[in-house]
């Protein structure tokens, strides 16, 4: 004989698991272009990621596809979120060149401090002028990289030393950056760097120490140069963005998760990460004693002076876009040497 306490008392219990079941089903597939071994992949998503899961109570899950196993070509990431073909991606901003002109401010010559210093400045200058151009997305944080330098198989001492080598940049300022000190850029994603090095399509790249290792950069070059001052020669600026139907789908606790886990500490977060990175990457190079050229403060000052017409005219072209560029480049000044110093 039915006990109908007995099947009401399951039935509830029943329907709060199914309940509860169906709260902790919300799955985020996270897509990303470098190799899970390479320092934003191993030391600041896949944190992150535990960290937001831990913070949800287990009812967000965070699968992180490296190396674009989830297919495409590292320009196309940013369409994969804006689509919604997956849920999160991080990627260089500047690998679709004129999407996202406000951000170019940052890619300037001898702008980048730290990674830390500049991530910050980055992502305060970006909600300031750059989020019409994300609509679309639920950005969670902007960062850049630290210092970038020139890795080469023949050593880069003078300005003289870069004409006609054949160098890797990483978008469209900074090609043109290349071009300008006498070089012949080759635009290419990160990823493509080793096997162009490896086959002689390029003599040289541009990328900081932190993604060195992943790409065996050290064993493939022998020749590393940087410049005396705070600035490096450039840098490259990254987004971490979330489809906005994916997030707007999340109940209100859950996005609370996701709002807390982003922003501007989230974006310094980031940037320690590839100061830490640049550190090891570094090491790396001088354990193989590879040779390590740091420009002195006056050859520093005739590449600064041969590479600042490109920013006069990059505000020319962006004033004429409509944009107050010359505020633009003097608010990223200002935010970086604050927080430089903060």
């Amino acid at each position: 004989m039915f006990n109908l306490k007995t099947l009401t008392a399951g039935a509830v219990a029943f329907a709060a698991f199914t309940s509860v079941a169906a709260a902790q089903e919300t799955t985020l597939r996270l897509h990303q272009m470098l190799p899970p071994q390479a320092t934003i992949p191993a030391e600041a998503l896949r944190p992150w990621a535990a960290k937001v899961m831990e913070e949800s109570g287990g009812r967000l899950k965070i699968e992180q596809y490296d190396a674009m196993q989830l297919g495409g070509t590292p320009p196309q990431l940013v369409d994969q979120v804006t689509d919604g073909v997956v849920d999160m991606i991080w990627t260089v901003i500047g690998y679709t060149p004129g999407r996202y002109p406000s951000t170019e401010a940052f890619e300037l010559p001898f702008m980048v401090t730290t990674g830390e210093a500049t991530s910050k400045a980055f992502h305060e200058y970006c909600e300031k002028y750059c989020m019409d151009e994300f609509a679309g997305v639920k950005v969670i944080a902007f960062h850049t990289h630290g210092p970038g330098l020139i890795h080469s198989k023949n050593p880069v001492d003078t300005l003289e030393s870069m004409q006609g080598v054949k160098i890797r940049g990483g978008s469209r300022v900074i090609n043109q950056m290349l071009e300008a000190l006498g070089s012949t850029p080759i635009g290419m994603p990160v990823p493509a760097v080793s096997e162009a090095l490896s086959k002689g399509v390029i003599d040289a790249t541009t990328i900081p120490w932190e993604v060195t290792p992943s790409l065996r950069v050290p064993e493939l070059v022998k020749n590393h140069t940087g410049f005396t001052g705070d600035e490096g020669l450039y840098t490259q600026t990254f987004v971490f963005a979330m489809n906005q139907a994916s997030y707007d789908a999340l109940p209100d606790e859950m996005k609370a998760v996701i709002d807390a886990n982003s922003g501007i500490e989230t974006a310094a977060m980031f940037g320690r990460v590839m100061d830490s990175g640049d550190e090891a990457g570094l090491k790396i190079a001088q354990d193989l004693g590879n040779n390590i050229i740091t420009l002195d403060e006056a050859e520093t000052q005739r590449w600064k002076d041969t590479a600042a017409p490109l920013i006069d005219a990059w505000i020319e072209e962006m004033n004429g876009r409509g944009m107050d560029a010359n505020a633009m480049v003097d608010d990223a000044r200002a935010m970086i040497a604050k927080h430089l110093g903060s």
